[in-house]
């Protein structure tokens, strides 16, 4: 079950954390998430699962953006979010993806206990101007039903910014086997 706009307010600080959390911000079942100013590219145009790559920021200024269609943009939201007991979820706002810009590939599934900021995986369809504070995506939350574990991911968990893929850390565990 999808929580209302205001089951979510009621749990802020509890089992659900956002900061900064702007009243406007919340929606009837979501809460609307803010562009961070850096953005991150890699360097290599070929990328292999197995290694750590490069990586060059980008700092978005006032006057906006252009990005490159065919480019993978990294990003984060200015919001920090903790959940202790709820399923967060990720997706773009429909006036975003009515522009072409898509702002999660594949990494829209939150964990149960995920604390941090979002790395978002921009692309778009055409150039489109962006800016920094932009209210981007969404997030929103599911309810949970019977015992859990945590998220209690050694490689995105408790993060301070941009995250590359650490995919890589994957093939070194199963090479130690």
């Amino acid at each position: 079950m999808i929580l209302s706009g205001l089951e979510i307010h009621r749990r802020l600080g509890s089992d659900i954390i956002i900061d900064p959390f702007v009243p406007s911000q919340l929606g009837p079942n979501s809460y609307n998430l803010r562009l961070h100013h850096e953005l991150v590219t890699y360097d290599e145009h070929v990328l292999d699962m197995k290694k750590s790559h490069k990586t060059k920021s980008i700092i978005i200024p006032e006057e906006g953006l252009v990005l490159e269609p065919g480019k993978l943009y990294l990003g984060r939201t200015i919001e920090y979010t903790k959940t202790e007991k709820c399923v967060p979820m990720l997706e773009g706002r429909s006036s975003i993806g009515r522009l072409g810009l898509f702002i999660h590939i594949t990494a829209g599934f939150g964990d149960i206990g995920f604390a941090g900021f979002w790395t978002l995986e921009i692309f778009c369809v055409q150039p489109i101007r962006i800016y920094p504070g932009v209210q981007l995506c969404q997030i929103f939350y599911h309810t949970v039903q019977g015992s859990y574990i945590p998220y209690q991911s050694n490689k995105y968990q408790n993060n301070t910014g941009i995250q590359p893929s650490m995919l890589y850390k994957d093939f070194e565990q199963i090479n130690t086997l």
